[in-house]
């Protein structure tokens, strides 16, 4: 036999001990316990174990009379002699307190079942949309299932049927756009934001063994300490749950452990809404891949582990790099230009960068020592990590030698997609695309001393010479 399940519903269509009250003709005046009762489950959901706890046991009945006789399964006397509040019992014979809650019987009944190890009277597991169970001992049933529905057998009906809700728990995964502050499953970011997530999980009455489980792709890095449960607004207190994130074997980032007893509280729909941030690391995936956020929750004891989880739901936070290329008046790339990056046309913050490799770079995270400046090689840079929708200003700090550094910084303005750049043979051709720069040169300028010594040199000595050749014709006069 299965353990019980711990998943239960609060919906209890009917308990038995109601009917002991009223009359019917269903079934025979009188009788005794034949073993021949049956639960039919219609709409049953594949994977899920139902099963069926017999608590009462009919002994004999008179339905002219409206009477009959009820007593204790064996392996629920001693917990029903407590349960004052819903039956008293004479002689050994059960009945129902008038106006008693059956609902939370019934609740109580399960977790009983689940503390005392009861075995299930029957134990099936769906392999299609119909569950039946036959041959059952008359007597008060309460069905256990992983969708968490609770009905009663009858005894008067020996045949009963049920109509399974599929009440399956759901989980939906958002990510905060941080240029709208608006929930979705998409993104973008720098390298080294901090991004908000946030997991609803729709929990249902009879909630059994739920735990999230959360995957963050390599680009992600989990603040664990931003962890946080809340239902209706308010915190949930912290006995109610354990987070995981070390020991995990299964792949995982981090899992939420919910604890039965505070699941056992849930009596109707109820969000549990989890939040956590992450940071857009130096190994995040650049546009167009992503670097996704997958999410789901455990739940019930199907007997293939594949059918113990809800689908998966997923984000996508999504980074860009920008190609810059530096060339002259005839766009031949020009080596040696020096930059930094900054958030403003003027003054702003400098965007902090890491040197990949040459010519590339990525925005580094917080605390991440970060070079002074960045510099083209053939021409180029590569720069990773830019979040979309965003404007930065490129500033020259040094100019190739012997060409003119720019006078203000340059817009690098990004959408949802990359700026990218290709040059063939050192010469950038319209259409090849990405940021590009341009450096002039002057023409060489005169020597110090305007049009220069040179012509005064030659023209003292014409006249040194000259007064030679006129002394030298008076002498021969």
């Amino acid at each position: 036999m299965r353990k019980p399940n711990k998943l239960v519903a609060l919906i209890f269509a009917i308990l038995a001990s109601i009917a002991m009250l009223l009359p019917t003709s269903a079934y025979a005046a009188n009788g005794t316990n034949n073993d021949n009762g049956s639960i039919t489950i219609n709409n049953a959901e594949p994977g899920h174990t139902y099963n069926a706890y017999q608590v009462l046991v009919l002994e004999s009945y008179n339905t002219d009379k409206g009477v009959y006789s009820y007593k204790a399964n064996t392996d629920w006397a001693d917990w029903l002699a407590k349960q004052t509040q819903y039956v008293s019992i004479d002689e050994g014979y059960v009945t129902w307190v008038k106006g008693a809650d059956v609902k939370a019987f019934a609740k109580a009944a399960l977790a009983h079942a689940t503390e005392a190890k009861i075995a299930a009277k029957a134990t099936k597991t769906a392999d299609s949309a119909t569950v039946s169970f036959t041959g059952l001992n008359l007597g008060y049933y309460l069905v256990d299932t992983t969708v968490g529905t609770l009905c009663s057998l009858d005894t008067t009906t020996p045949d009963v049927v049920m109509e399974e809700k599929n009440d399956l728990p759901g989980i939906n995964k958002e990510v905060k756009e941080d240029s709208t502050g608006e929930w979705g499953d998409k993104n973008t970011a720098e390298i080294g934001d901090t991004v908000e997530f946030k997991t609803t999980i729709t929990a249902k009455a009879g909630a059994e063994s739920y735990v999230l489980h959360d995957v963050m792709s390599k680009g992600l890095t989990l603040n664990a300490g931003s962890i946080k449960v809340q239902v209706g607004g308010s915190d949930l207190a912290a006995a109610n749950y354990t987070v995981k994130t070390t020991g995990l074997t299964d792949g995982c980032t981090f899992e939420i452990v919910f604890h039965q007893s505070y699941l056992d509280t849930i009596t109707s729909d109820t969000n549990i809404v989890v939040t956590y941030d992450a940071v857009v690391n130096e190994k995040a995936a650049v546009y167009p891949s992503a670097n996704p956020n997958k999410t789901q929750l455990e739940y019930g004891n199907a007997a293939k582990p594949e059918d113990r989880f809800t689908p998966p739901s997923e984000t996508e936070t999504y980074t860009y790099k920008v190609d810059v290329v530096k060339t002259d008046g005839d766009n031949k790339v020009l080596d040696g230009a020096k930059f930094k990056l900054y958030d403003a046309e003027n003054g702003g913050k400098e965007i902090p960068l890491v040197k990949v490799s040459d010519g590339v770079y990525r925005f580094a995270k917080d605390g991440e020592p970060a070079v002074g400046t960045i510099t083209t090689v053939n021409g180029q840079l590569e720069i990773k990590g830019f979040d979309a929708n965003t404007t930065y200003w490129l500033e020259e700090t040094k100019a190739p030698e012997g060409y003119n550094k720019l006078a203000g910084r340059v817009e690098i303005a990004v959408k949802d997609a990359n700026i990218d750049a290709t040059v063939d043979g050192g010469i950038w051709h319209e259409g090849d695309g990405g940021v590009h720069i341009v450096n002039k040169t002057g023409n060489e300028l005169p020597s110090t001393g305007g049009i220069g010594t040179a012509i005064f040199y030659a023209l003292g000595g014409a006249l040194v010479l000259g007064a030679i050749v006129f002394l030298s014709r008076k002498r021969v006069k």
